[in-house]
């Protein structure tokens, strides 16, 4: 069993890390060292978008911090407000347009191991 304590890399509020003025892009990430999981928090500005892409690997879990937006994914439009959760399998596409107002949302997902040289 491991024994984490939480540390200062952890913020204590996601709401107010996702409306800080004038950040837009990765305003934090998960960085603790011997962790399972990644997590990210991303802002779009208003009217942004993220083109279609699949993980091929990873499952995602987004959840949407402030502002609105559009998912679009293979079983069409789902409008995103504050709250609004999305699970997104491995190799599904998906394309994510910011709100009039921007939109910050969290991902999560298992960590990608670290590359390795070997021989397969």
């Amino acid at each position: 069993m491991h024994d984490h304590t939480p540390s200062e890399a952890v913020p204590a509020n996601l709401r107010e890390l996702a409306t800080a003025n004038g950040a837009d892009g990765i305003l934090w990430r998960l960085r603790e060292d011997g962790r399972q999981l990644d997590a990210n928090l991303v802002r779009l500005p208003a009217g942004e978008r993220i083109d279609t892409h699949a993980e091929p690997d990873l499952d995602v879990l987004l959840v949407v911090v402030a502002g609105t937006g559009t998912l679009t994914t293979g079983d069409g439009p789902l409008e995103l407000g504050p709250g609004s959760l999305a699970w997104l399998a491995h190799g599904q596409a998906r394309a994510i347009d910011a709100g009039p107002e921007g939109l910050s949302y969290l991902t999560v997902h298992r960590r990608r191991p670290g590359m390795r040289i070997g021989i397969r």
